[in-house]
């Protein structure tokens, strides 16, 4: 029976009436999920992909999966069960798949909640059980396409897809493979959340390094933040106005005080991002690769 469990194969059609068709594999019957029931005969052969539904009842469902043994692909957590694991929509009628505790992380916090995504495949145990089993992430990282230092700076959005004690792995929507250093965080994303990051490098095996920390302009007060696009967006990056500029000039070009626009600038000075001359202020190398 493990054999067949998850996969898809064909049985023949041994019963039917005006609802409900049934087909026979291994002398197991399931009964078949499909919308056109009057479409097949006894004594047909039909293909589809075989389970055991919420019901405990085996099931062929006709329509195909995506997910199956040996085929792998996202899933919707729907509920989290502390003592259990958690819940995956797999677009599978009458059943979800579960993913066991023992397959999670360790702390709960990093589980996934309700609404994440799960990129997983499907195993059976002795006992005729199905599982959600997560994809390995060595696997996943040699069928991925290797990234390349043109990448460097760039936003990017994922999610992720393995949660260990050295980093977190994303899948990217480009397709690419990112991994998180704890130091490059604030706090440990869960398995199956959506992130968005930014590429501070490329490893050997063409796996990007993200960084889910904000670049150094977004941490700055507003003020700062309100400077630095005024000097983004100036004709060559800079504005006639520094530390002797008149206090009236600088609140009437910029609505701040000239204390404010000193403290500001000295942050953005601290961040490499300014620098003043006679003529004014503007931005450096740094602060005009830094995007917006």
């Amino acid at each position: 029976m493990n054999n067949i469990l998850g996969t898809i194969t064909t049985a023949m059609v041994v019963d039917k009436n005006q609802t409900n068709l049934f087909a026979q594999k291994e002398g197991i019957t399931f009964k078949v999920l499909d919308e056109n029931v009057n479409d097949f005969e006894i004594g047909d052969m039909i293909e589809g992909f075989f389970y055991i539904n919420q019901k405990d009842e085996y099931v062929l469902m006709t329509s195909i999966p995506s997910i199956y043994k040996g085929a792998y692909d996202w899933g919707e957590v729907v509920e989290v069960q502390r003592d259990l694991g958690v819940f995956v929509d797999v677009g599978w009628m009458e059943k979800d798949l579960v993913v066991s505790l023992d397959d999670l992380p360790v702390f709960m916090n990093v589980w996934p909640r309700k609404g994440d995504r799960l990129f997983l495949t499907v195993r059976t145990d002795q006992k005729n059980r199905m599982w959600g089993q997560l994809a390995e992430i060595n696997d996943i990282i040699q069928n991925a396409p290797e990234a390349g230092e043109q990448m460097h700076n760039e936003n990017v959005d994922g999610t992720v897809i393995s949660s260990l004690k050295a980093g977190s792995y994303l899948y990217l929507e480009n397709d690419y493979i990112g991994f998180v250093h704890p130091s490059e965080r604030d706090r440990e994303p869960r398995l199956g959340e959506a992130v968005s990051g930014r590429v501070i490098g490329v490893r050997e095996d063409g796996v990007l390094y993200i960084s889910l920390l904000p670049r150094a302009y977004e941490v700055l007060d507003d003020d700062a933040s309100m400077i630095f696009t005024l000097l983004k967006r100036a004709p060559d990056h800079r504005l006639p106005y520094h530390d002797k500029s008149d206090p009236d000039d600088i609140r009437q070009y910029f609505g701040i005080s000239k204390g404010q626009f000193k403290r500001a600038v000295g942050r953005l000075m601290k961040q490499r991002l300014v620098l003043q001359d006679k003529d004014g202020t503007y931005l450096t190398k740094a602060g005009i690769e830094r995007k917006l």
